[in-house]
């Protein structure tokens, strides 16, 4: 079975990994890289763009490597309600047929702090850095981690919403 992840970062591509050997424990499969873009912004607002940024990864991992069985998506994003600011994810999981799953992970808020230089502009990576003077958290245990001192950490956040993706293609029957 080969995979596709729409992103060369650790993160994302460990979590694809892991939720697929959960839910196929007894396939074999090997997971590529596509670095593609996302086409909306680098911070994402709101379910809408940070959904269509999973679905345009999909679309373009598919068109840099048509040979696959699966194409992987992963966007984060934010939601600011004007008081507080909401982070998350959309994963979308689609097969060689078309066959389409996908999945929003649990909300968290954010510190002010953070929430403020998202507001001046930062991806919330780069505010993560600046806050917690971090490197490339984004890539590592990110704000999730660093906020639960890594009770959850990016990747194992990721680990379910992938899981909860591929309910369509474990459960063919009834999808």
């Amino acid at each position: 079975m080969k995979i596709v992840v729409s992103s060369t970062n650790p993160v994302k591509i460990a979590a694809t990994e892991e939720g697929f050997a959960k839910v196929f424990p007894d396939k074999k499969f090997e997971i590529e890289t596509a670095k593609v873009p996302s086409g909306v912004p680098d911070q994402p607002h709101g379910d809408e763009e940070t959904l269509l940024g999973a679905k345009n990864r999909v679309e373009n991992a598919r068109k840099v490597t048509p040979q696959a069985d699966y194409y992987v998506g992963i966007e984060g994003g934010i939601t600011d309600t004007g008081k507080e600011m909401w982070a998350y994810a959309w994963i979308v999981i689609e097969d060689n047929l078309g066959k389409i799953g996908k999945t929003k992970t649990a909300l968290f808020e954010l510190p002010k702090a953070i929430a403020d230089l998202i507001r001046q502009g930062h991806e919330l990576g780069t505010a993560d850095d600046i806050v917690f003077k971090g490197e490339n958290t984004k890539q590592k245990n990110g704000a999730i981690g660093i906020l639960t001192k890594d009770q959850i950490t990016r990747t194992s956040y990721y680990v379910h919403a992938v899981i909860i993706a591929l309910i369509p293609f474990h459960n063919p029957e009834l999808y």
